[in-house]
């Protein structure tokens, strides 16, 4: 793994971060269907509603402990951008721990000229 000065480091991570976020889901803890479960709920609500940002909070590797939900819960939300319920996507800075800051793009305008 190659080492990046900090400067750099922060600029792969993200600049918006839990404040900037209009609210927090948090799987912190939980086991990884219970978090694909919850994460698959946000989207699908998501999908009926008004356009809102979320940051996603995830545990932190721990020497030995295996795979975090980092990978599995990147891909959800990939899977998401590509399907447009996910207009934004990028890593939590440094100092909000791991996760994800979304902005969901909820559901599309219906303009009286689409009719």
């Amino acid at each position: 793994m190659p080492h990046f000065d900090e400067f750099y480091a922060n600029k792969l991570r993200g600049s918006l971060g839990v404040t900037d976020a209009e609210s927090v889901l948090d799987l912190r803890g939980a086991p990884r269907p219970q978090a694909e479960a919850s994460l698959a709920d946000m989207l699908e609500r998501s999908r009926f509603a008004k356009g809102k940002t979320v940051a996603v909070r995830l545990d932190g590797p721990t020497p030995g402990g295996g795979e975090t939900l980092f990978q599995p819960v990147g891909r959800q939300l990939l899977d998401a951008k590509r399907r447009g319920w996910v207009e934004r996507l990028q890593t939590l800075p440094a100092q909000d721990g791991l996760g994800f800051y979304v902005a969901l793009a909820g559901r599309p305008d219906k303009t009286p000229e689409a009719r």
